[in-house]
Formats: structure tokens, sequence, C-alpha cells
């Protein structure tokens, strides 16, 4: 399906403004992530979606994925139902820090979404930045960042809970949320659980055999005031899942590929988290704002390769990630107009896995096929950003350095001892302006620079991994570097939210995953692989630019129309073709209103173009285009008592059969998205 009228939609947006009337009272969001406090989207020179408790419910966000489906300048790279990865223009997981309560998640899992190690049912909101961040967050931000915000302890006396249930008919999937806040004098209390018991989804073509899953989350925090202006907290997080397939890594047999497969699954993943923390409140003569934390998380795997022909696990994986970090940051309220932000990011991340592999041809005898040994990656980074005001001018200008040193103690089942230590230095920075001429007309203007040193994965593991191919780490790899140029408009009244963003995007030393063939296959990948082989390595450059934009207008009272629309356009410039697994074009039009006492109702289109913008000689013809498609939702929100509502909604209503252009998993073997679905959903506070 083509949908060549994608375009003047979004263009139109421009236009939709003057028509609105400007208001004191705006609806601007607050955004903590862009410039690492609390300051409103149109203070912001960036592009940035923030979506709270309600909108998340709204949207029935089962995982960050699900809650981000949709919004300009993001989707969805997905293995599993449980697997979503969110891109951000065109740049996956390794181009993008994932945050939770400020803190970065790390990892080295080939499977999988990283962004599944935790519950958005206990989620109070998610706030996503587009465009290199580094500044703030140093390496591996060179798409943006998405920090997703838990409940906190409040000094509210008393006790209350907030508590919520729900159903997924295409999943049979049922899930439970309780948060519950306890607070007298200087001591308050949290703690909360998620639970989640997922069944195999159906899409039209029938039941998705192995996406079901079991998912637990729990969460607690301590606060104590000192006095008035300062606060210790400490911090536990932990989550789990069961059973966890991914059925976008299947593999078939090199010489059976009818009836031999393989798959890779979780039996068990884990991820906990411990925080001390300390924050100080800025007043007066003394406006200086300091917070300061020491975490260590650690992300604990079995990873198994599944052989359907023998009915039984031929390759097992267990390893942990552990990341210990120390984050100081002090924001210095020089002038009523000026502030001034510094900070320090420390910390190191290390994995050993165990992996064991069964060897041809019974499959009966392991042996010890260790990827990597006792692999380090250490990160220190300073940064000083300043916020500056000039009448209705706001400027914001950072500079950062970052030092990333990694290590091995060896790779390749041990066969490799040497070269495998490096070291990469960047300074990063931004500046960025952004100008009020009206309320509805806010122009802005961004450059950045961001840089991605090489994960663990990239420079020591060799393996197998969800799109077929037999990956060879290389140690030898170089950062990436990225030049972004953003322009843009933004703008809010009582009745109209607007931004329109335009983006250029040049990365050199871009990491990927190249084919190799004949005697350089068989010397990366070994001859048992030689047929199947790629290797990390750096291209000369890349270039990824697009267009998006976003408005909300009150047409009358209590009745929202919204709309969306998002394209990009990556090239790799070494081929002078289109880059791999870029999304397809794509625009959102919504409506959400009051149609009786208590009752809110909406009703949201996802237009889809045909992809067919493919890397043909990088991928050697493994790229397929995708069909356009059209899917609608419809949902209707009832409050039928105080801080009590009821959601019933329609998911995919027309039962659509189709796949996002960044499905993961073989050609032609892409899984199918879910089909209808009705969602029933509880939410209330005590």
């Amino acid at each position: 399906m083509a949908l060549p009228h994608l375009r003047p939609i979004a263009l139109s947006l421009l236009v939709a403004f003057s028509t609105a009337h400007a208001d004191e009272t705006t609806l601007s969001a607050v955004n903590v992530t862009a410039k690492g406090y609390a300051a409103t989207d149109l203070e912001t020179p960036v592009s940035t979606t923030a979506l709270d408790r309600e909108e998340i419910t709204r949207r029935g966000g089962q995982n960050l994925g699900d809650a981000l489906r949709g919004e300009p300048g993001i989707a969805i790279s997905n293995d599993s139902a449980q697997g979503q990865n969110p891109t951000l223009r065109g740049l996956g997981k390794d181009s993008i820090v994932l945050l939770v309560d400020g803190m970065r998640f790390n990892s080295a899992q080939p499977a999988g979404a990283i962004a599944s190690f935790m519950s958005l049912g206990m989620a109070e909101r998610v706030e996503v930045v587009k465009g290199g961040a580094s500044v703030l967050y140093g390496t591996g931000a060179l798409g943006g960042a998405i920090n997703v915000l838990l409940p906190q302890a409040r000094f509210t006396p008393g006790v209350g809970v907030e508590a919520g249930a729900s159903f997924d008919s295409a999943s049979k999937g049922m899930r439970g949320t309780a948060v519950m806040n306890a607070s007298a004098g200087d001591h308050a209390l949290m703690v909360g659980a998620s639970l989640a018991r997922i069944d195999d989804y159906k899409s039209p073509e029938g039941t998705v055999a192995r996406t079901g899953y079991d998912s637990d989350s729990f969460i607690g925090q301590y606060r104590f005031r000192l006095d008035n202006q300062q606060q210790i907290r400490i911090s536990a997080q932990l989550h789990k899942d069961e059973d966890v397939w991914y059925p976008g890594s299947i593999q078939r047999h090199p010489t059976n590929p009818a009836t031999r497969t393989t798959i890779v699954h979780s039996p068990q993943q884990e991820r906990r988290l411990l925080e001390l923390g300390y924050s100080r409140k800025g007043s007066g003569e003394q406006p200086l704002n300091l917070d300061v934390r020491v975490y260590r998380q650690e992300m604990e795997r079995q990873i198994y390769a599944y052989a359907n022909w023998l009915n039984r696990d031929i390759v097992t994986n267990k390893v942990t990630f552990q990341t210990d970090g120390i984050d100081a940051k002090a924001d210095w309220l020089v002038h009523p107009q000026h502030l001034v932000s510094f900070g320090v990011n420390v910390w190191e991340m290390t994995g050993n896995p165990d992996r064991w592999q069964a060897a041809p041809p019974n499959f009966t005898a392991f042996s010890a096929n260790n990827p990597f040994q006792n692999a380090k990656i250490t990160a220190v980074g300073a940064y000083v950003q300043d916020d500056m005001r000039f009448g209705k001018l706001n400027v914001l200008a950072g500079l950062r350095y970052d030092t990333v040193k990694s290590s091995a103690d060896s790779m390749l089942n041990g066969a490799r001892t040497t070269g495998l230590d490096g070291t990469d230095n960047a300074f990063s920075g931004s500046l960025g302006a952004i100008y009020e001429v009206s309320p509805l007309l806010r122009p802005y203007a961004n450059y950045a620079r961001a840089f991605r040193a090489p994960g663990m994965r990239e420079r020591y593991e060799s393996g197998v991994r969800g799109d077929g191919y037999f990956y060879a780490g290389s140690p030898e790899v170089e950062a990436e570097k990225a030049d972004q140029f953003e322009l843009g408009i933004k703008g809010a009244s009582s009745q109209f939210v607007y931004q329109v963003a335009g983006y250029h995007n040049r990365i050199e030393n871009y990491l990927t995953g190249q084919i190799l063939t004949g005697a350089a296959a068989t010397a990366a990948c070994g001859g048992a692989n030689a047929s199947n082989c790629k290797k990390t390595v750096n291209l000369g450059s890349v270039t990824i630019q697009g267009f998006e934009a976003n408005a909300r207008w009150q047409v009358v009272s209590g009745h929202w129309l919204s709309a969306g629309y998002s394209m990009v356009r990556g090239t790799n410039n070494d081929l002078d073709e289109p880059l791999f697994q870029m999304p397809a074009d794509e625009a959102r039009l919504g409506w959400l209103g009051n149609v009786l006492p208590g009752v809110k109702a909406d009703f949201t289109l996802r237009l889809v173009d045909r992809q067919d913008r493919i890397a043909t000689r990088f991928t050697r013809g493994t790229e397929n285009a995708t069909a356009g498609f059209v899917t609608a939702d419809l949902g209707a929100t009832w409050a039928f008592a105080k801080n009590q509502s009821l959601r019933l909604a329609v998911r995919n209503l027309a039962d659509k059969t189709y796949h996002e252009h960044q499905t993961e998993g073989l050609s032609g073997w892409e899984i199918k998205a879910p089909g209808r679905s009705v969602q029933l959903a509880w939410r209330g506070s005590f």
C-alpha cells in the first residue's frame, strides 16, 4: 500500500497554529531529561516527547515499545512480544541511552530488548529526548535518550495506595500493579509491585507461537529529610522474566531449512538495582542544587538455543552484566536568568559469559564456547552546561569530555588473548537557542556533537544473532562520532500545542555488521560459518536526515484532534544506497473527547507507508521491502468514582495483518503483529 499524501498532512501542521488563539495558559509539557532538571518543552531547543501515567494507560502500553509506538521520530524494532526496542530517528538500541530514574541501563545482550527489563505498569512518566544527547549522558546517546520515571517516596502524611489491573484478549494477558506510599514526619516509604502473566498472542493468521511470558517487578524507596533542604534516599528495584522466547531469532538449518530450526529463549532473566542518594535544594543566598548517587545494577540472563529436531537446547549461556556507577551533578543559579549545571559520571560494566555448545552431528557432547572472558568497560565523563535567558531568547550550551576504556582477558573461547584493550576519548558539545516570537511561534536551532564507544558485544562477542548471521567481534573498531543539526518550531496555548522539526545527522565510523565472503569470511568467522558471516566494522560515514511533526488542537470544548508525521532517510555514503533498516514514513491521526458525563472516548488511526528504500548492495539482497498498512484503535475511559476509572479499548480494530519494517528475524520469516485485541483496564487510588 502506498500512501503518497502523508507529507501534506504533516506540512499542514505548520499552518494550523495561525488559527489558534494564544492564551496565558499553555499545554507545554515538563521534561527533566532534556536539560537534566525540570524545564518546559517550550524552553528547550530540541525535540522531546513525554507520556504521563494517564497517557501510558490510554495507549495500553504493556512495554516501552507499545507505549511509544507511533510517536514521530520513534519506531520499534522487535523480535518478540516482550523484546521491543525503541529506535530514535533511525538509530537503534546501541545508539540510545536508556535510563530508569536517571540511571543508565547497560547490557550486551544479542537478543531481546534491554527496554523490557522494567515494568511500565508502575511508571509515572516516560520522557524522550531525540538527537545527540552525549553532553548529559555520555557514550551511546547518538540517537537520544529515553528515561522511564518510576514512583518516588513522597512526604504526604498518611498512607496512600495506587493500583491497577488489565486484561488483553489477544494474549489472554493479565497484569496487576500496586504502589503504596506511607509518610510520617521526616520519613517516607514507597513500595510497589507489578505482575504479568501473558500467553501466546493471536495474529490474524493465527496464534504466534512462543510469544507468552511471565514478568514480575518490585520497587521500593525510603527517604529521610535531614532538614527542609536535604534528603537521603535508598532505592531498590527487582525485575524478573520467565519463559521468554524470541521468535524473531529463528534460524534455519543450512542443509535442512525446511524442517530444522533453532530459536533463542531465556528461561529466566533478572535485573537488580540498589541506589544510595543524597540531594539538596538550594534557596536564598545558597542557590545550589546538588544530587549525588551511588548505584549497582545487575542484569542476569540465561540465553539458550533450542533445536526443534532434537527437542532440546544445544547452546546454553549464562551471564551477568554488572554496572557500578557514581553520578554527581549540581545546578547553580548564578543569576535569575542564568543557570549553570555541571556533573561527573563514572561507571564500570563487567561481563563474563558461561556458554556451552553441543557439537554436531549428534549434539550430545557439550564443550565450553565462551565468546569472551572477564570483559570490562569503564567510562569517566564530566560536563558543564549553561542555560541562559536574554529576554525572549533562551540559549543552551554544553561541553563534555569522556574516556571509555575496554578490556577482556580473552575472546573466541580463549583463542585470542592479545590486542583486546582499547581506549576512546571524545569531546561532546551542544549549542541551541529558542526564541519566543509569540506563545505559538517559537523557532529554534540546535547543533549537537555526540559519540558512541563500541560496546562489549561489538568488540568481543562472536556468534549467531537474530538475523541468522554469525557475527565476528572486532576489538579494533573505533568509536562513532556524530554531528546533528536541527531546526524546528514549537508553540502552545490553552487550545493548541505543536512541534515541528527537521534534522540532518552525519555519523563517522558508523558501526555495523558487514557481510563477508570467501577467504575473508573464513578468516573472520571460521570455516563452519564462512557461508553466513558478518563482521563488526566501521563504515566511513552515513547520513540520516528527516522531518517530524506533532500537534494537538482543542476544536471545541472537551474535544481534541491530534496529528503526527515522521519521515526518516538514511544513506550509506560508502555505497551510495539507503541505510539498512530505516523506518517507513508514518502518519498518525487521533481524536479524544468527552462523550458522556465522566466518559472520554478516543480514536487513533496509524498510517504506515510501504518501505522500499532498502539496502541491496550492503545486505546482498537480505533486506526486503515491507508493505504499508493502516491500523485503527478505539477506546473509552469511564471515571465512575473519585480516583477510580475503567477503560475499554479495541486495538487493531480491523484485524490487520502486518509487521513493522524493523521487525527482526530471517528475511521472509518476520513475526506478525497482534491482531484485533480487546483490552479492559481498571485504575484507582485510595
